[in-house]
């Protein structure tokens, strides 16, 4: 079986669910429709996938409408992850009236996770907070606003996971979520996308292994042809992959490719086929990669 635990799709620039240009792949032009990504999925012979709502909706009250309309529309194939507005609409400090945004938010949060193949929220942890996120902010601290706190306790109340997307710097900021948060599943996007800043033995990107040491953490192996200097099977990005293994178990890791992102770097077959051609990983690591991880992590059976 295999699971492809990170990919996009979205629909045409109509007035009833406009999207901002700048916010495609790199090159694309148009969409990448959930019927697009379905026949794709069957052609390289991928069972399930998750819908990750793409930035180019914004925050807005149907940001996360496409991704609802996907899951619906492929109910035995594809899952979705979601976004949206959580502060309430001002920012810790701001003066308003926190109870109030308090339940604004919980609701938010509970019409995104509400669906049952709606696995939980994305934070954008390495961009600033924005409708539209897009400026790189490596030490970016908005995820530890205290605004947040009723985020988190809703998802657990939801039974479900806070994926985060952060930038090698922002490691320790997670580990602090995890910790304070020990009942809520976190999941570590793009292995903290790896670049020319950061070494797998080096800090700040082995701030992973204290993102490890609590249990209710994962990470996605994804989105490596982005991060590779070299050719497929991306050999100089291993060290990180082996860190990985040895720091979380492959029970805590999960394969992603983040297509059609990966569209100007790799063909999708290659994003995820890459731990087939890795002679360090045994068949075990490799079931977990492809799906044990993912359906252990959701409760799903088989």
């Amino acid at each position: 079986m295999l699971v492809d635990t990170h990919t996009h799709a979205w629909g045409a620039d109509t007035d009833e669910l406009p999207w901002k240009e700048s916010m495609l792949p790199p090159g694309w032009k148009g969409s990448y429709t959930h019927g697009d990504l379905v026949a794709d999925m069957d052609r390289l012979g991928i069972h399930e996938a998750v819908v990750v709502t793409n930035p180019l909706y914004g925050r807005g009250p149907r940001a996360n409408e496409y991704t609802m309309r996907a899951i619906e529309a492929h109910p035995d194939r594809l899952y979705g992850v979601g976004h949206t507005d959580y502060f309430g609409g001002g920012r810790a400090g701001a003066d308003r009236d926190r109870a109030s945004d308090e339940s604004a938010v919980r609701e938010r949060v509970r019409q995104v996770v509400g669906h049952e193949r709606m696995l939980g929220i994305r934070f954008y942890a390495a961009l600033d907070y924005a409708e539209f996120p897009t400026e790189l902010d490596r030490a970016g601290g908005w995820i530890r606003d205290d605004a947040l706190d009723p985020v988190f306790d809703e998802l657990v109340a939801q039974d479900a996971c806070l994926y985060v997307f952060p930038k090698a710097e922002q490691l320790t900021q997670v580990a602090a979520i995890t910790e304070e948060n020990p009942d809520l599943s976190v999941v570590v996007d793009h292995m903290a996308f790896p670049d020319e800043t950061t070494d797998p033995d080096e800090a700040p990107w082995t701030d992973f292994e204290s993102v490890a040491e609590c249990e209710n953490t994962y990470v996605k192996v994804s989105s490596l042809p982005r991060s590779a200097d070299s050719n497929f099977p991306y050999p100089d990005l291993h060290g990180y992959v082996r860190n990985l293994l040895e720091w979380f178990g492959p029970e805590r890791l999960l394969l992603g490719s983040d297509y059609p992102w990966m569209d100007d770097w790799a063909d999708y077959g290659d994003c995820l086929r890459w731990v087939e051609e890795v002679d360090w990983l045994s068949a075990r690591d490799v079931s977990y990669l492809q799906y044990r991880t993912f359906r252990r992590l959701h409760g799903l059976s088989g």
